[in-house]
């Protein structure tokens, strides 16, 4: 499931109202719009309203959800889904690291961003976020904290098959549609009430989910899934166990 706060020219305030916006995949791999109804992104209350209202609806709660990391969707996912895995979209990501650096150094801190972001294993994206941080925690400590920040739901994806990951990764699937909305928006003067943009904004994405193709590795089923995340989560254990042993055989010398 991705989801993600969009703002849109609506309103006769100065401040442009946000669209509180899902889209989710069934287990064929087909992408569905759920929800588009206006609020705040970092509301709690207005992200919990729209998942209850999901779930009384018959909607199973996914096993993992991709959004930005200062929405508020994750507190109430915290409450009404506490076994579903999160993944924070590297394009947030990668933009807010870069507002931390002066414009002359964004060009090369961007590509160090973007390696690190594809690839290919975990243990190399760990190297590259390494070095980043090697690199930049004197000259931009703020920048390396902000990489730093909540890393554990940054790699996420790589617990599922590799055919997913270009899916995981970003919140691309809700933004790149509002693509096409934006070019409405923008043409038509500010909408008097929120509700009639929410309103065109929702026909306009529902005649687009139309085209949206499937997503990849959608022939993975939920059992294979399940079983990938067991096989990863078992290496990934068995790799501490290895560190700890490591660390104590290293203290014991030291005593020796």
């Amino acid at each position: 499931m991705w989801a993600d706060g969009l703002s849109v020219k609506a309103g006769i305030a100065d401040h442009k109202a946000a669209l509180l916006v899902i889209i989710a995949a069934t287990t064929e791999g087909k992408k569905v719009l759920l929800a588009c109804e206006s609020g705040e992104r970092e509301s709690k209350e207005g992200w919990s309203n729209i998942l209850r209202n999901l779930t009384s609806r018959g909607l199973r709660l996914p096993r993992v959800t991709i959004a930005d990391g200062h929405l508020g969707i994750w507190s109430a996912l915290g409450e009404l889904h506490a076994e579903g895995r999160e993944q924070r979209c590297w394009n947030h990501k990668i933009c807010n690291v870069l507002d931390r650096f002066p414009k002359k150094e964004q060009p090369a801190a961007k590509q160090l961003m973007r390696s690190m972001s594809y690839a290919d294993t975990q243990k190399e994206c760990e190297k590259d976020r390494d070095r980043f941080v090697a690199c930049y925690r004197k000259q931009d400590p703020k920048a390396a904290e902000t990489l730093l920040k909540d890393w554990d739901r940054m790699v996420t994806f790589y617990d599922f098959p590799k055919e997913h990951w270009v899916h995981l990764r970003t919140t691309n699937i809700v933004e790149s549609p509002f693509d096409m909305v934006r070019l409405r928006t923008n043409a038509a003067r500010r909408f008097k009430r929120v509700d009639n943009a929410s309103t065109m904004i929702w026909k306009l994405l529902m005649i687009a989910e139309k085209a949206w193709r499937c997503l990849k590795g959608a022939e993975y089923s939920t059992q294979e899934i399940r079983r990938w995340e067991a096989c990863k989560q078992r290496q990934q254990s068995e790799t501490n166990r290895r560190v700890t042993v490591s660390s104590t055989e290293q203290r014991w010398k030291l005593h020796e």
